[in-house]
């Protein structure tokens, strides 16, 4: 009997131990692409993930300072917060097409399979990276709020799109070239070149939310760009941070209409523009 997808991407989502749930996600991501997989989701998605032991979870304004980008402690930290984001962005885009493909193309629920395979693949190559400053992921506490946005927009399609890709993915475009210019400037050439990769692949990511997000809004008759403002106003607190790369949310679909000069203001507890 051939497994449904649904079942397969629970499976992955309820594993705790991280090289598991990578090479989980890489698996059943791939079995999907080569048609191994019936497109039926007969299976509820867990309202929370496995998560291993360590790190410890903690909220936002609970996290310790990460320290001097340049000292060996603030390098650690930063590699480790990064390790941390890709690690739950692989369950993100798993609940994705598990809790909505049923209700979307079988484009839907590939480009989200293709997202949490590169979310595996961007955690285990981080991981790696931060082995060799002689850490690992769990040595240090992590942002527990990151998984917030899939609990609070789990019963919205639209909901989910507009905060997860749309934003917080979109958020790693702003700041992912600082950051490259950072670790270039402390002499780890390595990090630059992977942190580079990863932007290029986050730009495909976010593509892949605002295309899908059109289509909802267009399903519903209601204009892309006044929803995606509704929403933002009804599931995130605070405002999207300037500066804004705007050539690579160009590239990723997102205009700049849309988001310069959005002030969202809800009493959401979602909070997630750290």
């Amino acid at each position: 009997m051939v497994q449904s997808v649904a079942t397969a991407i629970r499976e992955v989502l309820l594993t705790p131990d991280p090289r598991k749930k990578v090479m989980g996600a890489r698996h059943v991501a791939r079995e999907w692409r080569l048609g191994r997989l019936a497109a039926t989701f007969d299976a509820e998605m867990p309202e929370s993930p496995g998560r291993p032991a360590a790190p410890e979870l903690l909220p936002p304004n609970r996290m310790p300072k990460r320290g001097k980008a340049q000292s060996d402690r603030g390098r650690v930290a930063l590699w480790h917060a990064l390790a941390h984001i890709e690690f739950v962005a692989i369950d993100l885009a798993l609940d994705m097409a598990g809790r909505f493909g049923g209700d979307m193309s079988l484009e839907f629920v590939s480009d989200f399979m293709a997202v949490a395979a590169d979310e595996a693949m961007h955690f285990a190559l981080i991981e790696r990276h931060l082995r060799t400053m002689g850490s690992f992921y769990g040595a240090l506490p992590a942002h527990r709020g990151l998984w917030d946005a899939a609990y609070e927009t789990r019963h919205d399609l639209a909901a989910r799109l507009a905060i997860v890709p749309m934003v917080l993915e979109a958020r790693a475009l702003d700041v992912t070239p600082s950051a490259v210019a950072r670790v270039r400037d402390s002499g780890d050439e390595r990090g630059a070149r992977l942190l580079e990769r990863i932007l290029d692949d986050e730009i495909r990511h976010v593509r892949a939310g605002v295309t899908h997000f059109v289509a909802v809004a267009d399903k519903l008759r209601l204009s892309p760009q006044s929803l995606w403002k509704s929403l933002l106003s009804e599931y995130f607190r605070g405002t999207l941070k300037p500066p804004f790369n705007d050539s690579a949310r160009r590239s990723a679909g997102l205009p700049r209409e849309w988001y310069h000069g959005v002030v969202p203001v809800t009493s959401s507890p979602l909070k997630l523009n750290s």
